[in-house]
């Protein structure tokens, strides 16, 4: 099958660039799969109707991961590049221009060492030390960073090796390390927004870019079908009788990485971490009907299964 069977064509001014500021009031396809019109079998709902859409016996999965601020803008130290060229003096800070690491993975218990997207990626070889300071502040804008503005002269908040390099601009770090790393990440990171979203974060995304019954921090991308959901339709939801399981599942490097490839067969995703825990497996299990709410619940139900059947 070929990738490129998956294209259509997608206007841009169709692709919403802000959230709604009400998150209920986002439009909804119902299928009813109990009628036999096909024409009045499709409606245009809107979402704060789903409660009253599920049946008393339904159980309600939701994805409980919280989006981390992982995109560091910062400056490179140029030690490990070539150089432009020895007549000119300017070429070292070219070399030593802006970077953007988008943080994917952490690679063990030590918060320290990470996958990563690097841009420039063809820039940024083993060896290269990474510095991320006050241009992740949020003052200014990744495009109005030029490339070949110098280094600041004040102490980096943050200090990271490259230690291996990978494909399509992937890399491994390790950083220096510090008291309080994540503290550090939070303040100076910035919302790494979808793709499709054409702008840069604000401080408004921290909040309208996170489900609101995000947990457990970890996730490069939030749950987008999660999104939707607000404090008073989860308990109209409960107040229906009906039970909602919590799952967690980190979205990582997929979302965000193209499919380098012409056809689907051979080609594997990178993996992401997910975790049940036994007494919302159980219920699960024993549920007559599970509504997934978007494909995170969705691959994460279907890959418990496919490891217990194993």
């Amino acid at each position: 099958m070929l990738v490129s069977e998956f294209d259509y064509d997608l206007p841009l001014e169709r692709i919403a660039q802000e959230a709604l500021t009400d998150r209920a009031a986002s439009r909804m396809l119902h299928l009813n799969r109990q009628s036999d019109d096909p024409l009045s079998s499709w409606r245009d709902r809107s979402f704060r109707e789903l409660p009253g859409l599920l049946r008393p016996d339904d159980l309600v999965v939701i994805n409980n991961t919280r989006v981390f601020p992982a995109r560091l803008y910062g400056r490179r130290s140029g030690e490990c590049a070539q150089s432009v060229s020895a007549q000119n003096p300017a070429a070292r800070d070219f070399l030593r221009g802006r970077v953007e690491v988008l943080l994917t993975r952490q690679l063990s218990e030590d918060p320290n060492e990470w996958e990563c997207l690097v841009r420039p990626g063809r820039k940024i070889g083993v060896g290269e030390k990474l510095y991320f300071d006050g241009w992740a502040g949020g003052d200014r804008s990744s495009s109005e960073r030029s490339e070949n503005e110098p280094p600041q002269s004040e102490p980096a908040e943050l200090e990271a090796e490259v230690t291996e390099r990978g494909s399509f601009g992937e890399r491994r770090i390790v950083f220096a390390p510090v008291r309080d790393f994540v503290a550090r990440v939070e303040r100076i990171g910035h919302v790494p927004l979808p793709p499709y979203i054409d702008r840069e974060d604000s401080a408004a995304d921290r909040d309208r870019y996170q489900t609101v019954y995000a947990q457990a921090r970890g996730s490069v991308a939030a749950p987008t079908a999660g999104l939707h959901f607000t404090p008073e339709i989860l308990e109209q939801i409960r107040g229906r009788g009906i039970e909602i399981a919590e799952i967690t599942l980190h979205v990582g490097l997929g979302t965000f990485q193209p499919i380098h490839a012409d056809r689907i067969e051979g080609y594997r995703l990178h993996t992401e971490r997910y975790r049940i825990t036994a007494d919302n497996a159980a219920r699960m299990t024993a549920s007559r009907r599970l509504v997934a709410v978007g494909t995170t619940c969705v691959r994460t139900i279907e890959s418990a299964i496919e490891s217990a059947i194993e």
